[in-house]
């Protein structure tokens, strides 16, 4: 059991806003490890980026703690979470819950030796995988996929599209940098959301240095976020699904810091 406080633990407040979206305990078996104290040890691998097995000693032993954060990345509780999260932040702030707009981007980070599958970017020169991020106009998380890097933002794109844009039914605009331009994507976007409009936001060829364009922003400060967080600074997954619980587990962070 742990006695040492860390940055990074839950607080009582966040605690009360996480518990009730996380699944019930089996009534049957051995009494489970106290669930607070698991998701302090995952948070702490998350941003201190640490091996499973470096886990200090007064947390849970390392197997028990790896055990819980793979079967709830295998049972998309992780990505459930993030999502009543994002809905209760959105009503914070006034919004709907559901976004009526959002950005889509992607970012190549490089793998550590891990054996999982990964691909070379060429245009960034990076060996390892790709993140496709969908936000809403807040940076708010509404769905990620993994691939190996190699694998074309327009591509990557349909994938996360294909994933979550059907619960999303309020969506009429989707901002995208010169990567998704081309026919080819805009007719397969129309094809299945008749209501969704695409947007480029291309960079001026006569600009140079450091630009801040239009909307395209909110999706890279949200990558911002996810660089703040060790885990995420390389690609350690063999895993595209255990890749993916890390960025919904660095959003239900941010997001139960601004609740409580």
């Amino acid at each position: 059991m742990k006695t040492s406080n860390y940055s990074t633990d839950l607080t009582d407040a966040q605690w009360a806003y996480l518990e009730p979206m996380l699944p019930k305990p089996h009534r049957r078996g051995r009494p489970p490890t106290n669930r607070r104290v698991i998701l302090d040890a995952i948070l702490y691998v998350l941003k201190g980026g640490i091996p499973w097995r470096l886990l200090p000693t007064n947390f849970p032993p390392w197997q028990t703690v790896y055990h819980v954060f793979r079967q709830w990345s295998l049972d998309s509780t992780w990505a459930a979470v993030n999502d009543a999260l994002r809905v209760c932040l959105r009503r914070a702030l006034g919004r709907h819950d559901e976004p009526s707009a959002a950005v889509l981007d992607s970012q190549s980070v490089k793998a550590d030796g891990h054996g999982g599958k990964v691909g070379y970017d060429a245009a960034k020169r990076i060996k390892g995988r790709k993140r496709h991020l969908l936000v809403d106009t807040n940076g708010l998380l509404l769905g990620a996929v993994v691939s190996p890097a190699d694998c074309p933002e327009r591509e990557g794109g349909q994938l996360v599209l294909d994933r979550v844009a059907g619960w999303f039914g309020r969506l009429r605009r989707l901002w995208v940098d010169g990567g998704y331009s081309g026919e080819s994507f805009h007719d397969w976007v129309k094809e299945r959301w008749s209501k969704l409009e695409v947007e480029v936001v291309k960079r001026s060829a006569d600009l140079k240095g450091f630009v801040l364009l239009p909307r395209r922003w909110v999706v890279e400060r949200t990558f911002g976020w996810l660089m703040r967080h060790r885990r995420l600074v390389r690609d350690y997954e063999r895993s595209d699904s255990s890749a993916e619980a890390w960025i919904q587990l660095a959003l239900i962070r941010i997001q139960l810091r601004r609740l409580a």
